[in-house]
């Protein structure tokens, strides 16, 4: 009896499982992961710098386009590097497919050291102090010939983490943390 209580439990708790892991994937999450591959157009408006790499290739993520994108997105005031979440370039890839976009994403802001966002925090109440910024898991961008309004809209039916729209800045926020919005 012990056992059969055992298996139904495992069995409910893997049927229940799949059933989130299910509900969590989009209809666009899971277009991107079939792609045989994922690249990124990113273009820095504080460095003036461009990059395009293929992160995601033969079935994995690429070692050294990771590296790239990671010095790419490096904090712009003081040279800081972090590693960057790969489900952020994932989600920047979904929201690039979602809004039809051919060119760049404008980066206004990727990782951003301790120092910096202490800085930043300090300047302004819009600016968390412990920002997933910090952890390289967010990131502030712009899409050209897109509305702030019409990029949040987008962003926020993927579902998949943090969206903040800011039109008098002209940005939005995007991170792979918990799904809110503001």
């Amino acid at each position: 009896m012990i056992d059969q209580v055992k298996n139904r439990r495992g069995f409910l708790t893997l049927g229940l499982g799949a059933a989130a892991a299910m509900v969590v994937t989009s209809p666009v999450e899971a277009a991107i992961r079939r792609l045989p591959e994922r690249s990124l157009h990113l273009y820095s408006l504080h460095t003036g710098e461009s990059l395009k790499a293929v992160y995601w290739g033969e079935g994995r993520y690429q070692p050294r386009a990771l590296a790239q994108i990671t010095r790419f997105l490096r904090d712009y005031r003081n040279g800081a590097t972090h590693a960057i979440d790969p489900h952020l370039l994932d989600l920047l890839v979904s929201l690039q497919k979602r809004m039809g976009v051919k060119g760049p994403i404008h980066v206004v802001s990727g990782y951003r050291s301790p120092a910096s966002n202490a800085m930043l925090a300090s300047a302004s109440d819009g600016v968390a102090t412990h920002s997933l910024h910090t952890q390289g898991r967010a990131i502030d961008i712009r899409l050209p010939g897109h509305s702030v309004n019409s990029v949040g809209r987008a962003a926020r039916s993927l579902r998949a983490g943090g969206v903040g729209t800011y039109p008098e800045s002209d940005f939005v926020h995007v991170d792979t943390g918990k799904v809110r919005v503001w």
